[in-house]
């Protein structure tokens, strides 16, 4: 795979075979120790071009940066959809379902990122894959058993960017890596408050706990630019990840993508996501 570090112009022309973008609503909670409380919450999913719910997707779970909500990807931002319909015309990748929640609930502000991004696997794994997979034609095939998402995933993926990034991290790789095993971690891992190598110790106890049990990483794609932010965090705990852990094969089952002069923006973010659609569920 050629990496680019322009979107190709071609990906943001109309597209003649247009994905649907429908609203998806469901019941979950707060999953607090103390006062825990039933929540309505909301969702985006594509649907690409002739979606048939007699055939099975792969599916990608993508979530947004801090201080936003699902709306982000999809509806801020219309231009990623015709870029998903454009790769999937022109086969760039395969036909797949793209869910955008938000990790929020409710009136939460940024202050809470770091109890956010770690909680959230909680209302994922209980709530949010078992409706969104009971609905839609996935590989679970309607069976949203423990079990059976087990069975499944690899064919779902999960991927997010900044405050996503690491939700990426701690919701998903940390605490259901027997959900997943694609990844797309874009901008960031711990954020600047974060302890690296604590992070590095837990992508690697993460990985060899799961190779213990029969659970493969497919692939860890992290990305960023190199003017980012989150670029210096990021790339030096995947550094010392690659180092320590013997699950980590670069170009096997990992790769770190860096824009060169990239920033923290939805132009590198969707520049992200054009690649990893190309390596997820290969």
């Amino acid at each position: 795979m050629n990496y680019v570090y322009e979107m190709p112009q071609e990906m943001l022309q109309e597209a003649s075979q247009k994905g649907n973008v429908e609203r998806f609503e469901y019941d979950t909670q707060t999953y607090d120790t103390e006062d825990s409380h039933a929540m309505h919450k909301g969702a985006w999913v594509y649907l690409p071009y002739g979606y048939d719910a007699s055939k099975q997707y792969n599916i990608l779970y993508l979530l947004h940066g801090g201080g936003v909500d699902e709306d982000w990807w999809f509806k801020m931002f219309p231009d990623t959809v015709t870029i998903l319909d454009n790769m999937i015309e022109k086969q760039i990748c395969e036909p797949c379902i793209i869910v955008t929640p938000t990790y929020y609930r409710g009136e939460e502000i940024d202050k809470n990122a770091e109890f956010i991004t770690e909680h959230f696997h909680q209302e994922l794994r209980k709530d949010l894959i078992p409706a969104i997979e009971r609905k839609y034609s996935t590989y679970a095939g309607g069976n949203v058993s423990e079990e059976n998402l087990i069975r499944t995933r690899e064919h779902r993926a999960f991927a997010g960017l900044s405050l996503g990034s690491m939700t990426t991290y701690r919701a998903a790789l940390y605490h259901n890596f027997d959900l997943f095993s694609w990844y797309g971690p874009f901008s960031g891992c711990c954020g600047p408050n974060g302890n690296r190598q604590n992070e590095v110790k837990r992508i690697c106890e993460t990985l060899e706990a799961g190779k213990t049990k029969g659970l493969e990483l497919d692939y860890l794609f992290c990305c960023n630019g190199d003017e980012d932010i989150a670029y210096a965090e990021h790339v030096e705990i995947m550094e010392n990840a690659v180092k320590e852990s013997s699950v980590l094969k670069q170009g096997e089952n990992y790769d770190f993508f860096t824009i060169p002069g990239g920033v923290h923006d939805m132009k590198a973010w969707q520049l992200h996501l054009y690649h990893a659609l190309q390596k997820f569920f290969n």
